[in-house]
């Protein structure tokens, strides 16, 4: 859902690009093909790997110290729901908690105990308060959560709907907790919240599983039928003990090849989030399906990403080598679903930290170039207790008050996968993230080596 300042949310990430597809608004820059039966890919080589330096360990150091505050104060401590989002300058008293961004606080929590933000004691009786109210008192039909809730009560807020992929982003951060805290109540919630979601009533009458269902009218009428955030939410029904969805559900959704400056990867027509969600838990690396391999394939897409915003700085100079990234935000407007390619929604120059912060274990040395000159430069403005605003623009001397759960959340959890895995490390011990992805068919492989003109040289 999108939501801005005090005003009911009005209509989802995912809906808003539904329907501007359906406007035709991306006809004359269509993909290389729209498949109906899933086939294998041919994917660029992968551009030379960069690492990171230890001046960047102290930038990303103190980044996800903020980022941390932000999941620590902004969360009811007694139900564990975390605000969708808060005004940084101002702080608000908002009660709109997100079901996602609680997944990414739960997370948050395991990452802020590792580095010893916050005493174990402390940050574990936090994650048993959360896990005995979503096991207890949040509402739910069939496992499932609705999107927006009472941070103080648990009530379903704004007729909300009960969410497919937000419910899967919370249980990310639900099993990230249990294979952290080796703790036998937090394992005996975490698999009760689990194992009660019933993926087969999901996937009843079809394998393209639906965005939600509101109790009102039923199954909303959009489906997850194309590669997107939603791998985490296929993969973790497929590890389903008690309802899992068929192993041919993996099969159902396509792939669809898109092609940009001769980088040629899986894509669709949305903003980049969507190659970095499901890639904050999921460790894709040196593994792939008969499909392709993912990990690449978010490398390749954050590479056009770079290289679209680049082209566009003829019309925004701001856009450069050490600042692009553009990714669904806040805007003087409101809420914006923009990014490219194919470009998406009305791009005015704007700047989103969490684009390049959630792309941090793909292109290191690009991403962190972008996050430190933010820092460096418009820091007075754009950084906060918590970290970076949402977005600012710095043609117009525009800047963001408010920080958003989920977009402070994704910087975090790939920030802190960029320099350890610990996230990918910790969430993989679950044995419903392993059987999900030996469901899907993911086995280890050695990946093609890099190459410096990745944009030329065609696949093998």
């Amino acid at each position: 859902m999108i939501f801005c300042g005090d005003k009911a949310p009005t209509i989802s990430r995912r809906k808003f690009l539904r329907q501007t597809a359906a406007a035709g608004a991306y006809a004359s820059l269509a993909p290389l093909a729209l498949a109906d039966t899933p086939q294998l890919i041919t994917l660029s080589p992968p551009p030379p790997p960069t690492e990171l330096y230890q001046v960047d360990e102290a930038f990303l150091e103190q980044a996800e110290s903020a980022n941390f505050k932000f999941f620590w104060e902004q969360t009811n401590p007694y139900t564990g729901i975390v605000r969708d989002r808060c005004n940084a300058i101002n702080p608000d008293k908002s009660e709109l908690g997100s079901i996602a961004s609680t997944g990414f606080g739960l997370t948050a929590l395991c990452i802020g105990e590792s580095r010893g933000y916050v005493p174990y004691y402390e940050a574990r009786n936090r994650v048993l308060n959360t896990l005995r109210f979503l096991w207890k008192k949040l509402p739910n039909h069939r496992g499932f959560f609705y999107h927006w809730a009472n941070i103080d009560t648990g009530e379903r807020l704004w007729d909300s709907e009960v969410s497919s992929v937000d419910t899967a982003i919370l249980l990310c951060g639900v099993l990230t907790c249990r294979a952290y805290f080796q703790h036998s109540e937090v394992s005996e919630l975490a698999e009760l919240i689990f194992n009660r979601v019933d993926w087969t009533w999901l996937s009843e009458d079809t394998q393209i599983l639906p965005h939600g269902w509101r109790p009102e009218t039923g199954f909303l009428q959009y489906r997850w039928d194309n590669y997107s955030e939603m791998m985490m939410m296929y993969l973790l029904g497929l590890g389903s003990s008690t309802y899992p969805l068929a192993a041919t559900a993996w099969d159902a959704w396509k792939r669809v090849p898109f092609e940009y400056d001769e980088i040629r990867y899986i894509g669709s027509f949305a903003p980049l989030f969507v190659h970095q969600y499901s890639q904050a838990w999921f460790d894709f690396r040196d593994k792939r399906d008969r499909y392709a391999d993912y990990f690449q394939n978010s490398i390749l897409a954050t590479e056009a990403h770079k290289r679209f915003c680049l082209d566009l700085s003829t019309e925004f100079p701001d856009y450069s080598d050490s600042l692009w990234g553009i990714t669904a935000s806040d805007s003087p407007r409101g809420y914006v679903i923009w990014g490219g390619p194919p470009a998406t929604g009305p791009i005015d120059g704007t700047v989103v930290p969490c684009a390049t912060g959630g792309s941090l274990p793909f292109m290191p040395q690009d991403t962190i170039r972008v996050q430190e000159t933010i820092k460096n430069h418009y820091g007075d403005k754009a950084w906060t207790r918590y970290g970076f605003v949402d977005a600012f623009n710095p043609l117009t001397n525009w800047y963001d008050t408010d920080v958003v759960g989920i977009d402070t959340g994704i910087s975090m959890l790939m920030a802190e996968n960029a320099r350890t895995g610990f996230v990918w490390n910790t969430f993989m011990k679950n044995r419903e993230a392993q059987k999900g992805m030996e469901r899907a068919g993911f086995k280890p492989y050695k990946p093609p080596q890099p190459t410096q003109a990745s944009k030329t040289i065609p696949a093998s």
